[in-house]
């Protein structure tokens, strides 16, 4: 059984409970459940994706909670496994009553939980599993980042038009995440004059890629497409160096992290991603993010620490709107967001619960993230309605 992780995040520098005119009381709490992996392959996303999420409810507590209400956010470890979704989704339901849940998990486990909020008509939000089904679970469903072959479309516009290189070879990772990336770019590589010379796929357990890399260096393209996660990411960008390969590395949101540049080293110098968080960015909410996650996490902020904020935000403004703990009035709440600024972008949703937003270009100069560019095109990264 999976260890039952409840956090009740409480205001900063209360002495008491109920105290002051900005506090709120503690005995009455609404609650935010919220679904990742702290253990396991993935549980350095997960715990990032936690404490985005947990600053999140402290800066919404210190602002006078819900409606005067204190929020709880309820913490399950799914291990990024849908078999351990499933059974934490009925517990946030069942035992828990929470009215909205957030998934700061991957495709896999947030597809299944998914479906279990749907027919429990229960509002939730992906903060960033990409998978296209997520969403067609049903109309109380949400997703506040890319979609996956919205950010492969992307992929396809950076290499063939920003950095102007034609000859590409794809190295996809065969789980939902990579498939999708594959597709979205497959799709539009054309319309960008990218011809895709050849796709090696590979399991998410694999951390030795030498026939791949061979293969990758006689091919000789101008650059190289690879889905993955950093702990599949930093590996291969190390190994493709070792053995020669110069030619631009183009990843996505999984290499979107501090671990990615900590497995690396040297390697990951040059490699440019499609992201949701632009660490240089001017706009007041994600610099206020950067610093806040910074100060509580005491490491760099990243893309699942500031998808899982946005999505709290999200939810909280949804709460506040609604009026009402009923799951039906924080559903239409949550669907008629518009125009709320978060650290990764203005959110607002479409008709199946998709967001619409730009992509986030960065690349790693002298071992940091960095702003590279930013890709606004409303036809390519419109995200599906149906």
């Amino acid at each position: 059984m999976v260890g039952r992780l409840r956090t009740i995040i409480a205001l900063a520098g209360l002495a008491g409970i109920g105290l002051g005119t900005a506090g709120v009381a503690a005995a009455e709490t609404v609650k935010i459940g919220f679904n990742a992996p702290l253990t396991g392959f993935a549980a350095a996303d997960g715990n990032s994706a936690r404490i985005g999420a947990e600053l999140a409810v402290e800066q919404a507590n210190a602002d006078g909670g819900i409606n005067g209400k204190r929020i709880e956010l309820v913490v399950y470890d799914d291990q990024a496994k849908p078999g351990q979704a499933v059974p934490i989704a009925n517990k946030l339901i069942g035992r828990d009553k929470v009215k909205i849940a957030i998934s700061g998990s991957y495709s896999g486990a947030t597809r299944a939980a998914a479906q279990v909020f749907q027919d429990a008509k229960i509002p939730y939000i992906s903060a960033y599993a990409i998978h296209p089904d997520i969403t067609r679970a049903g109309d109380y469903v949400f997703r506040t980042s890319f979609v996956g072959e919205v950010q492969g479309r992307a992929g396809a516009k950076l290499i063939g038009d920003t950095l102007g290189k034609k000859r590409v070879v794809l190295i996809t990772l065969q789980n939902d995440f990579g498939k999708s990336l594959a597709a979205g770019f497959k799709e539009a590589a054309a319309r960008f004059g990218v011809e895709v010379l050849k796709e090696y796929q590979y399991s998410i357990k694999d951390r030795q890629f030498g026939p791949i890399v061979t293969s990758v260096k006689a091919d000789g393209p101008d650059a190289i497409y690879a889905s993955g996660y950093f702990f599949t990411a930093a590996p291969l960008v190390a190994q493709l160096r070792a053995k020669g390969v110069t030619v631009p590395v183009i990843g996505q949101e999984g290499y979107d992290s501090e671990k990615f540049l900590e497995i690396a080293g040297p390697a990951a110098e040059g490699v440019i991603i499609t992201t949701s968080l632009d660490r240089d960015s001017p706009v007041p909410e994600t610099r206020a993010f950067i610093e806040a996650f910074e100060k509580k996490a005491g490491f760099g902020a990243d893309m699942v620490a500031a998808s899982a904020h946005t999505a709290v935000r999200v939810a909280v403004a949804a709460l506040r709107k609604a009026g009402t703990e009923d799951p039906k009035a924080i559903r239409d709440a949550v669907a008629a967001t518009k125009g709320l600024v978060a650290s990764t972008g203005t959110i607002a949703f479409n008709s199946l619960g998709e967001v619409m937003k730009a992509v986030q270009v960065q690349v790693v100069r002298d071992g940091k993230w960095r702003r590279h560019s930013v890709i606004d095109d409303p036809a390519l990264l419109a995200p599906p309605s149906k």
